[in-house]
């Protein structure tokens, strides 16, 4: 990569001295990424394996139109998904607006007033802390005196077991771990550690149904947490299983009648799933679900150059460049706002689109800070395509995720560094 790094110079008028340092972080790099390449190999079998056993066709790329009975397509599709990640049943809809809303189905559709459900991985990413109602907003889960509870992690990132023991009620119905750090510095959640906790639950009650906020992290490992005994697990499709293809919509995998009670939050009682146009989204969605393993592969393998890179230059990064990777995010703590912005509008000008446009903090729906975003990418708010975002507030931490090639990731993490005024 000699000749590219020496471009990448040449073209936007860097620095010489950071020609070696570049160099050593991709020589780095390159030896934590081949276990990597072994896990993309193995889930793209496991998804090869389930489209020809679901014996999916041209036909099944085509769409439907209004209520979309008889959707084949739309079936074998959820059909593939069931079997990708080992559970009963799956829900893959262009009508889930979002990770959020996808979790949100989930918790609507299953918890009833006076139930209760912990969240065991600390408190949930900030749009969520909107659905549940801890700032008074409404149609919330606490309009619904349904009672919340957090109990945060512990100081080394595991789960705080006999905190959990002790909130534990006979009203419990749910527990619900976030897989990924969202906007926090504490380390993402392996599925062994989910595996662990989901065991210690149902050991106290095993009717207490254990979901699992899956963003980010489908296809980085090598099981899901359906295969560890989640019972409910949803995401969004602009993520990793959507391959960057998949222009929009969210997915629900688990036991059927949970999942059908989700789909009935998602349509109507008695309808449920049996409804659903899919207009033109099969293609895409079959499509970006295939590629996924392979799209995944690059993001992760430009987090690790990315958090090798920073933290030759003294910036703090989690996950360290040889920690133990189960999402595709990279948090860089930078310290301040103004490099917030920096960071962004290096990230910007490396954007296939927009890439002209400075971007500035807001306030987005679901956030309490502004927050910070950056990514010219070809879905809108795709995080799966190289971008990063970031709420404006200490100790100022950017968090970068996606790229659908590697090497789109080593261009903005060194245009991040000119606009920083490392290079």
């Amino acid at each position: 990569m000699e000749k590219f790094f020496q471009e990448l110079l040449s073209k936007y008028n860097l620095k010489q001295e950071i020609h070696e340092t570049l160099q050593t972080a991709y020589k780095e790099a390159h030896q934590i990424w081949e276990p990597i390449s072994e896990i993309t190999a193995l889930n793209q079998l496991k998804i090869l394996q389930a489209f020809q056993k679901n014996r999916a066709t041209d036909f099944h790329l085509h769409g439907s139109t209004g209520y979309g009975y008889g959707d084949t397509g739309r079936e074998v599709l959820e059909d593939v998904w069931a079997d990708i990640f080992k559970s009963e049943k799956a829900l893959v809809r262009p009508q889930i607006a979002s990770g959020t809303h996808a979790i949100a189905l989930c918790l609507y559709g299953i918890l009833k007033p006076n139930d209760e459900f912990i969240s065991i991985s600390g408190m949930p990413y900030d749009t969520l802390q909107k659905v549940i109602g801890t700032h008074g907003e409404t149609g919330t889960l606490s309009e619904l005196n349904i009672v919340h509870k957090t109990i945060d992690l512990k100081e080394d990132g595991d789960f705080d077991f006999e905190g959990i023991r002790k909130s534990i009620t006979p009203k419990t119905k749910m527990i619900c771990i976030q897989r990924s750090r969202g906007y926090s510095w504490r380390p993402s959640l392996t599925i062994k550690q989910i595996s662990k906790a989901i065991d210690f639950v149902k050991t106290i009650n095993p009717n207490i149904i254990c979901f699992v906020d899956n963003c980010y992290g489908e296809f980085v490992e090598l099981e899901e947490p359906t295969q560890v005994g989640a019972d409910l697990v949803a995401g969004s499709l602009i993520k990793n299983p959507g391959g960057g293809i998949t222009p929009r919509g969210g997915y629900i995998v688990g036991k059927e009648h949970l999942v059908y009670q989700a789909a009935c939050r998602l349509t109507a009682p008695g309808i449920a799933d049996d409804v659903g146009s899919a207009l033109d989204f099969n293609r895409p969605a079959f499509q970006g679900l295939f590629l996924a393993p392979l799209i995944v592969e690059q993001a992760l393998k430009g987090a690790i150059f990315t958090s090798l890179l920073f933290s030759k230059l003294r910036y703090q990064v989690s996950p360290e460049p040889k920690e133990f990777r189960t999402d595709i995010i990279q948090a860089i703590k930078l310290g301040s706002a103004e490099r917030m912005r920096a960071f962004s509008r290096g990230i910007q000008k490396a954007s296939p689109l927009d890439s002209y446009v400075t971007p500035v903090e807001s306030l987005l729906p679901g956030y309490e800070d502004s927050v910070i975003m950056a990514g010219g990418t070809f879905v809108q708010g795709s995080s799966i395509e190289l971008s990063v975002d970031g709420p404006l507030r200490e100790p100022y931490i950017i968090y970068l995720q996606g790229g659908l090639s590697l090497s789109h990731v080593l261009i903005g993490a060194v245009l991040a560094l000119k606009e920083l005024g490392c290079v």
